[in-house]
């Protein structure tokens, strides 16, 4: 059936595009977390053991949310590895990092994350989707309040 919400194909598809650029960037980022969660030692296991399950978790809801916009504009979402490494632009972890690298690493993840969301935002003004400016909107805010937190860890 023909999907007629007020937003002509052309941005349907540039949103679609962006926002799938964006999944990928999350889904990445949420793997990375996870891993960390598993893998962290020393001093700060506890606390960053405990951060980082909040933090998967958090971004498990969100590839939720990002997928089922991107459904509701009309398209698949992607959902294979192969296709969020071709999507995405945050780095896997090599081996595995020290805590102070994981945080380091994580704060420039969620820094990237957030250019990703901010760069769909000319699309999505243009074609006058609210929906997915909410819901950008809604991404930058973990984004950025979670790379200042992170970042706070680092602080001497």
């Amino acid at each position: 059936m023909k999907i007629d919400l007020g937003i002509d194909e052309d941005h349907r598809q540039a949103i679609v595009a962006g926002l799938s650029r964006l999944l990928a960037d999350s889904y990445t980022l949420y793997l990375k977390t996870h891993n960390f969660h598993w893998n962290v030692t020393g001093p700060m296991f506890v606390t960053l053991h405990t951060m980082f399950e909040g933090h998967y978790t958090e971004l498990a809801l969100a590839v939720d949310a990002i997928a089922e916009r991107i459904r509701a504009l009309g398209a698949p979402a992607p959902g294979s590895y192969r296709a969020f490494a071709d999507l995405t632009t945050v780095p896997e972890a090599e081996g595995v990092p020290t805590a102070e690298d994981m945080i380091r690493q994580l704060v420039s993840d969620h820094e990237t994350v957030a250019k990703t969301a901010r760069s769909i935002y000319p699309r999505v003004s243009a074609a006058g989707d609210e929906v997915s400016a909410d819901l950008l909107t809604q991404r930058l805010q973990v984004h950025e309040k979670t790379a200042w937190m992170l970042r706070s860890l680092l602080a001497s």
